[in-house]
């Protein structure tokens, strides 16, 4: 493990990090529950070989506290992005997205819970897509090749 808190710079933990990373040659690489901010060198040194999971339907609600933000907003609807990651934060071209209705008695928790399912779901798909063959990144727009639907609605509570 590389520990953040050892080095002086965001650069240069990126740049550590960047070299561990290269060492396994990885085809793909995938962040989940990350929560550190990459420098625009590292993303760009990956470009189109990234991918991130947000708990937003972005480009609503970038960073921390999307479902809370969803909710105070008055927002019917939430979900999640599966994402290629850019130098903008939260804001990489668009896998998919995850759909769930906000209820009434909706809170941040209950709401996340309930996202967090479709994330189970759509994040694995894509990796299985990139791996396949099926999902590119090319000048900067999405190429799926098995046609797979962008979006998955959760079905509807009884």
């Amino acid at each position: 493990m590389i520990d953040h808190k050892q080095f002086s710079s965001r650069e240069a933990f990126d740049a550590k990090l960047a070299e561990t990373i290269d060492s396994f040659q990885p085809d793909l690489l995938v962040l989940e529950s990350f929560m550190r901010i990459l420098t625009p060198e590292f993303t760009r040194h990956y470009e189109g070989r990234l991918l991130n999971i947000h708990p937003s339907l972005l480009p609503a609600f970038p960073g921390l506290h999307t479902h809370q933000r969803a909710l105070e907003m008055g927002c019917k609807i939430a979900g999640c992005t599966v994402h290629f990651v850019t130098a903008e934060l939260d804001h990489g071209p668009i896998v998919s997205q995850g759909v769930v209705n906000i209820l009434a008695d909706d809170n941040a928790d209950s709401l996340a819970a309930r996202i967090l399912k479709l994330e189970h779901q759509l994040y694995p798909d894509a990796v299985r897509r990139f791996a396949a063959g099926q999902l590119r990144l090319i000048d900067g727009k999405v190429l799926s090749h098995d046609n797979a639907p962008a979006t998955l609605m959760s079905p509807q509570p009884n």
